[in-house]
């Protein structure tokens, strides 16, 4: 080794083993107010199968999202507003399916945010339309042609979470995956006032920096009517612009990301560095619990997992805890210190304050490879381990000890330690050392009541019960509007009382949307809801089923049904159709292009019926009313797959007495 290379590894050496000194002072001021961490259910239908666990592990997997001082302990949950269409991971119905409809107990999300207030009442709330019934875009596939008919929409969810469940919605946001309005955002300002609702305030456009910022800058009623800056997927950057506007600004959809130990680094890491980088003072996580079949699209990419009702399963993952580490230790309200920002060797920290004497420190070293979100690209840089040293200034100075939490992702030896409390540290005129290694997150802070808290483990994993029936009688379901563990992926399939027909088929579930929804995803032109086990090879579904349009009718039967979400146009399987003007066929794909068979069926409108299929092997049979329609029909693929039913159309139609029997 030359000299020259001699004295920079000494220099570097000495660098490292020296530290670094950092100031947190308030002398100079304080930073922006932070608004919280939260969570996202919706867009969509991603908390679809968390409604169906049995207690005391439904209750659990809540108190981890949203019980103080326990677990993630959310300080903001946003929820979809549903509109009747696929967008993401399946459909959340329409409080308005049609116009001169109204119904405030569809869904989940009503109980959910009840769930959230009631272990939290301070709890943020923050409703999201993805989409909107048909009818609100009058025959388009455009929102904001009519917009007082879609402000009078909006607010009326709002209005309705008063009326019908004590909910105080906070936010609205603007639903703008290809553009936002200027003239929609405007009215639906003056429909909230004129409703007396000037309390809650407008986020948008929910989409990219630009063109929204310019825009507020631009126009003064706009500035006036928009209270929040809110992004997806920022990168933890923001534009100069958004800075100018002295307009809050917010990650208001971000994460999205596989919750293994990458997914804990890549959210401890946005959660420092969007305000570090960005300024942004609220982060919300897409989704909030990953509560929906795994197969469907970003499997596993929530908070925590809860995808199994049927064994009563679920996991803690890593992001609960490295949400703590902020969420236990601060309050909406509480100031960023304006010393805040990187580490010298890599990694980040930022400070808060209730401005009352309490301080909380949060560092994150996350290295680049165990930290990649999904979206956007993550630009290379490099941490490495180091010394550094906080110096604490201002009504700080006088801090004698700081609680430790300590969280460390070990991606060698999988001895991951996450959200443990460690012995406190001392501070000595005002400084404290703390040796940094990779991949670790750390909260200092002078709040002594934060907790890790347990439950006993939960039920072990299990596959779906290979024999499954639900007659879908109401009284056994009566909270929820949905039938358990069925995911529509198009259309909503929703409890229906037969009033003039007490007999057998007097509960039913019935497919409800007859118009194509106002949506950004791609719904399929059939509506179909799944259910079961995706390893599913060779399996008898029955159904009951009734066709409610007279000559265009049609309904299916399905197994080895392969794709949802927003891919559902593609969806192959064996799927079994008949019709009202009394034909079936056989096919091999959800559009009814790759038939396999085919012929009269007798079947008609308004009269119940009886389908059976059986798949087994390469072969596949149908029985309607217990009599053969076909036997033997040869097919190869898709090899597995979920059941389902389904309409040929958006169509009403009903199903009843639904039974499922795996063989393999």
């Amino acid at each position: 080794m030359n000299i020259g290379n001699q004295f920079l590894s000494i220099f570097l050496f000495f660098s490292i083993c020296l530290g670094e000194d950092y100031d947190l002072d308030d002398k100079t001021g304080l930073g922006r107010s932070f608004d919280g961490i939260g969570g996202l259910s919706g867009g969509g239908a991603t908390s679809r199968l968390l409604v169906n666990y049995a207690e005391p592990y439904r209750s659990q997997i809540l108190d981890y999202l949203f019980k103080p001082k326990f677990g993630a302990s959310l300080q903001i949950l946003k929820v979809e507003i549903g509109g009747d269409a696929q967008t993401t991971d399946g459909t959340e119905p329409s409080h308005m399916h049609y116009g001169d409809d109204a119904n405030y107990f569809r869904g989940y999300e009503w109980w959910l945010m009840k769930e959230a207030k009631k272990r939290n009442p301070n709890i943020t709330l923050i409703g999201l339309p993805w989409a909107f019934p048909g009818w609100v875009g009058n025959g388009e596939n455009w929102p904001y042609s009519f917009p007082d008919i879609t402000a009078s929409y909006v607010v009326s969810w709002i209005l309705g979470a008063k009326q019908y469940h004590d909910l105080d919605i906070d936010y609205v946001g603007i639903w703008n995956e290809r553009s936002f309005n200027c003239k929609y955002i405007k009215l639906l300002r003056y429909t909230l006032d004129k409703s007396g609702l000037e309390r809650v305030k407008i986020i948008a456009s929910d989409n990219l920096w630009e063109p929204i910022t310019s825009v507020v800058i631009a126009d003064k009623e706009l500035q006036e009517a928009v209270e929040i800056l809110g992004v997806h997927y920022p990168g933890t950057n923001t534009v100069p612009k958004a800075l100018k506007t002295g307009k809050k600004l917010w990650s208001s959809e971000d994460y999205s990301t596989f919750n293994d130990d990458v997914g804990g680094g890549c959210w401890a890491r946005i959660l420092n560095q969007n305000y570090v980088n960005g300024k942004m003072t609220a982060t919300i996580s897409w989704n909030l619990v990953s509560s929906y079949y795994g197969e469907l699209p970003f499997g596993r990419d929530g908070l925590m997992t809860a995808k199994e009702p049927w064994s009563g399963n679920y996991v803690v993952e890593s992001p609960i805890w490295i949400t703590a580490h902020t969420t236990q230790f601060t309050e909406p309200g509480w100031k960023y210190l304006q010393t805040v920002g990187h580490f010298t060797h890599g990694g980040s920290y930022v400070a808060l304050t209730d401005e009352r004497g309490n301080l909380t420190i949060i560092t994150e070293t996350m290295t680049h490879d165990h930290s990649v979100c999904i979206r956007p690209p993550l630009p290379p840089y490099d941490v490495t381990a180091q010394n550094v040293t906080f110096h604490l200034k201002g009504t700080f100075a006088s801090i004698g000890e700081l609680q430790v939490w300590h969280s460390k992702f070990d991606f060698k030896t999988n001895k991951t330690v996450l959200f443990q409390n460690i012995k406190p540290i001392k501070v000595t005129e005002g400084s404290f050392s703390i040796e940094l290694d990779v991949d670790e997150v750390y909260t200092f802070t002078t709040v002594r009541n934060g907790q890790r808290g347990s439950y006993p483990d939960p039920p072990p994993s299990a596959p779906f019960p290979k024999s499954y029936k639900d007659d879908f009688d109401v009284s056994g379901n009566p909270y929820f509007s949905e039938a358990p563990n069925f995911a529509d992926q198009t259309g909503v399939f929703e409890y229906f009382t037969n009033l003039t027909d007490p007999g057998p088929h007097a509960s039913t579930l019935r497919q409800v949307v007859t118009q194509r929804p106002v949506t950004w995803a791609a719904d399929a032109d059939q509506t179909i809801s799944v259910i079961g086990d995706y390893q599913w090879k060779d399996l008898m579904v029955s159904c009951d089923i009734y066709m409610e349009s007279v000559h265009t009718g049609g309904v299916f039967i399905a197994v080895r049904v392969n794709k949802g979400g927003g891919v559902v146009r593609s969806t192959r399987g064996v799927f079994l159709w008949v019709y009202a003007d009394g034909t079936y066929k056989v096919t091999n794909d959800l559009n009814g292009m790759t038939v396999l068979a085919e012929g009269l069926s007798g079947t008609r409108a308004r009269v119940w019926y009886t389908l059976t299929l059986t798949v087994k092997g390469n072969y596949a049979s149908a029985d309607l009313n217990g009599y053969p329609l076909w036997k033997n029909t040869v097919l190869w693929e898709p090899r597995h797959g979920w059941a389902a039913i389904g309409t040929s159309s958006f169509e009403l139609a009903q199903f009843d007495n639904f039974a499922i029997e795996a063989l393999t």
